[in-house]
């Protein structure tokens, strides 16, 4: 999940090297902290959060899979 968070910011954002994903994990849940520069935020949230929107479907989706729940946090 993390790898996947990792290659879909890297397509979005135009400072490839400053996106970092955190992994914190708990019993049924996982937390992905994305991280991208600041000039790059804007890209990663998109319209309305609709770009943001988008990854969280994708997680849902692929986290089905595992039976855990990710929740995808952006911080500046």
């Amino acid at each position: 999940m993390q790898e996947l968070i990792k290659h879909i910011a890297q397509a979005l954002v135009d400072n490839q090297d400053e996106v970092d994903v955190k992994e914190i994990k708990a019993q049924q849940t996982i937390v992905l902290e994305l991280r991208v520069a600041k000039e790059d935020l804007g890209k990663v949230i998109g319209k309305k959060g609709r770009t943001a929107q988008a990854m969280r479907t994708i997680l849902s989706c692929a986290s089905a899979k595992k039976q855990k729940r990710v929740i995808l946090e952006i911080v500046e």
